[in-house]
């Protein structure tokens, strides 16, 4: 498994974090990594939804949860990426952290790439956040 954690500070109340970060089908204005989402049921605070990825525009379904004004827990369930992302904020003074926490592998035969993908979802997850951070900013 791969695990990467990236941190960004905004300033922003964490309301305000929240409000952007948990508009889950808003994802591919942030993440350039998701191309397309597609909702399948939601139940509460759980949505099982079908993403389809920027690497070879491979489909993956995902059960995503949220914790309102804590963390959002999106799981893959099916597909070439297996394990979960973890977004969550904090509160810190009139800032805010938002983190993301990724602990995932790639399935299949495709499991020998894990450690080259790293860097790549990494630097995708700055860039998204980076994105985040400025469209609150603004």
């Amino acid at each position: 498994m791969a695990t990467i954690e990236v941190e960004i500070e905004i300033n922003s109340t964490i309301d305000k974090v929240w409000e952007v970060v948990s508009d889950i089908d808003n994802e591919p204005k942030f993440w350039r990594g998701t191309k397309e989402v597609k909702n399948i049921s939601k139940e509460g605070n759980t949505v099982n939804r079908e993403i389809t990825i920027a690497f070879r525009d491979q489909k993956c379904l995902q059960q995503v949860k949220i914790y309102p004004k804590e963390r959002i827990e999106a799981r893959f369930t099916k597909g070439i990426i297996e394990g979960k992302k973890t977004m969550s904020v904090t509160a810190k003074g009139g800032k805010t952290m938002l983190s993301t926490y990724w602990d995932i592998k790639l399935t299949g035969v495709m499991g020998m790439f894990t450690s080259m993908i790293k860097n790549h979802i990494k630097s995708g997850t700055e860039q998204a956040m980076q994105s985040i951070k400025e469209e609150i900013e603004r």
